[in-house]
């Protein structure tokens, strides 16, 4: 059974799209998701620094357009789609949920909106690595941050306030170590609440489809049978938890053999190393590695759900 995932913020690196941008058709099709996300995509994925893309605004809508190119060039339909954080976006566009214009116009909204949020604040994220989950939580709230994103086993995010993460950067929990993210605000906690409301009515006026194949949600973990459904939970992560350890312990459940990380991979088949560890994994960076990547696909895709497999 085939997985395809799509990562979230943080994962992009400067110049990662020149690879793709090399062929005229995704040159076009770049130059439409920067229409409809208002980003000058093709500029910020060859020559703006890093500095420049770490900006939520840019970072955000670079990086769902790299999950759509690059799974449009390999033209592989999953089993199954998940996305990380802003990587729900990509999954909605690659599940059908969403087309692909609408995917880049919500994440346009969403990135500036957030940008807007982690402005109002000094804040900032910080993966703890390693150490006791119950340790690893109750120092979290004890420097007063949060929990932003249940990763896998032996990373969680936290988020908040830049001295409450401070706190946890000096003083990590016992047996862990903590790592700053290259991000621009705590996301996933009640700092992003001033881009709720906005983010919902640019919602109410998308069309959703019906996903064909299993969508996890980063709520629970849990598949999504209606596109609307979704869709509403996209807008409710902003200010929740991504739960990615959920969404791998149903990739498990679900039969997943094979992950493919559409670009900019290689975040999510490493956190899969972690928590999936019975899955073989594949991270799509380049054109020069289709070809591999079809292969990959061919041989984990169509087979059955333990759902599936348990009616026979």
């Amino acid at each position: 059974m085939l997985a395809i995932v799509c990562p979230g913020q943080g994962s992009q690196v400067p110049g990662f799209l020149n690879p793709w941008l090399e062929d005229e058709s995704v040159r076009e099709q770049v130059e439409k998701l920067s229409e409809a996300s208002k980003t000058d995509l093709a500029e910020h994925g060859t020559v703006s620094d890093e500095a420049t893309i770490k900006d939520t605004a840019i970072a955000q809508p670079l990086i769902v357009a790299a999950g759509i190119v690059s799974a449009g060039a390999l033209g592989v339909e999953a089993d199954l789609y998940a996305g990380h954080s802003v990587g729900e976006i990509t999954a909605a566009a690659l599940s059908g949920v969403l087309s692909d214009d609408d995917a880049a116009a919500l994440v346009g909204e969403r990135g500036r909106l957030m940008a807007s949020a982690a402005a109002e604040e000094d804040t900032t994220m910080a993966a703890i690595l390693g150490g006791k989950e119950d340790e690893v939580l109750a120092a979290i709230e004890s420097a007063g941050a949060f929990v932003a994103n249940v990763n896998a086993p032996g990373q969680i995010v936290a988020a908040g306030s830049r001295s409450a993460v401070a706190q946890l950067l000096e003083n990590p929990p016992a047996r862990a170590r903590a790592v700053e993210l290259k991000v621009a605000g705590a996301f996933h906690t009640r700092y992003m609440g001033s881009a709720v409301e906005h983010l919902t009515r640019v919602a109410e006026g998308l069309v959703t489809q019906d996903p064909e194949k299993v969508l996890l949600t980063n709520k629970d973990g849990s598949a999504v049978e209606h596109g609307k459904v979704y869709l509403d939970l996209i807008v409710d992560q902003v200010v929740n938890p991504v739960r990615w350890d959920l969404c791998m312990a149903e990739m498990e459940r679900q039969g997943v053999t094979g992950v493919l990380e559409v670009a900019p991979a290689g975040t999510l088949a490493g956190l899969a190393k972690r928590g999936l560890k019975s899955a073989e994994r594949f991270t799509l960076n380049s054109p020069d590695e289709l070809d591999a990547a079809r292969e990959f696909a061919a041989a984990h895709a169509g087979g059955r759900t333990q759902e599936e497999g348990s009616d026979a």
